[in-house]
């Protein structure tokens, strides 16, 4: 494997850690598919579509979920590298698509997020150090439904005084409008008055805040809520915010603009998790159900 080779399967894995909240066991077998492929070809990172043609008879003889894995891993990482924008294209066109039923995201119980406000607002209290900005990231994460990297890299002035909603350019360069409720525009206005000048809502030392340092601020409060530190990320506080906001009765299709999904499909995933209500609602508004 060369240096350019691992140098870019580390970040691949450092974004699914942080976004995604993939486990040591994905991330190693994610690891490990990426690595049997940049084994036989010459540069992973340069591929072209003939390339990973050539991989197939050499898998072969895989099991069919190993094969299945690979694939997947692989798509996955040249749709990572196309959306930062280190590839034009996404030669993964070039693989066999095994049929995958796609897994129900991880959420919490409205009690779980009760638990992480509780422990984020007490300490914001208390004046403890970061306690403020942390509150402030849980209260966009679970508020607006944000991605983590569109989170970390908020420009300072992202949420103007008296305008409820920021403009976010997000996956595919796509700009869009997403709601902020007053307690997190408030929450923001508290912390942008105690920051410095610069560029950015959540400064660090060397620019804004990582999605992997995100991550693990969510991780530690879920661990001070008594929740299961695996059970938390930013991304399943996201899935909470759609999760929730179905089951309030959101429309699906302002659910899908207010997330940024390209596809309504991708969205409907949500449908399932909420199948409580949908039954509810057949049971309550079915023309059949007055009849009884």
């Amino acid at each position: 494997m060369t240096n350019d080779d691992r140098g870019l399967i580390d970040r691949f894995l450092d974004m699914l850690a942080s976004e995604a909240g993939a486990s040591r066991h994905t991330l190693l077998a994610y690891r490990s598919d990426l690595a049997a492929a940049s084994a036989i070809l010459p540069s992973l990172g340069e591929a072209s579509i003939d390339d990973l043609g050539r991989l197939a008879p050499t898998w072969s003889a895989l099991a069919s979920a190993t094969l299945a894995r690979r694939s997947a891993a692989l798509r996955r990482f040249y749709g990572f590298l196309q959306e930062e924008g280190l590839r034009a294209d996404n030669p993964a066109a070039a693989l066999a698509r095994p049929r995958h039923v796609r897994p129900l995201p991880r959420i919490l119980g409205t009690d779980d997020i009760d638990a992480l406000f509780r422990v984020a607002e007490d300490r914001a209290a208390s004046d403890e150090p970061d306690a403020l900005r942390n509150l402030v990231l849980l209260e966009l994460l679970y508020g607006s439904g944000l991605r983590a990297s569109e989170l970390v890299s908020l420009p300072r002035r992202a949420l103007r005084k008296g305008q409820p909603f920021l403009i976010l350019r997000g996956k595919g360069d796509k700009e869009r409008l997403v709601p902020v409720s007053s307690r997190s525009a408030a929450a923001v206005e508290q912390w942008s008055a105690t920051l410095a000048d610069g560029p950015w809502l959540f400064p660090s030392r060397s620019g804004h805040i990582s999605r992997v340092r995100l991550f693990q601020i969510m991780r530690a409060l879920a661990g001070q809520a008594g929740i299961a530190p695996e059970r938390v990320s930013p991304h399943v506080l996201r899935h909470a915010f759609a999760t929730h906001l179905l089951a309030g009765g959101a429309d699906l299709r302002a659910l899908q603009t207010m997330l940024g999904h390209a596809d309504i499909a991708t969205t409907q995933i949500y449908t399932h998790v909420d199948s409580e209500r949908l039954v509810r609602l057949v049971n309550e508004r079915h023309p059949l159900a007055r009849k009884r």
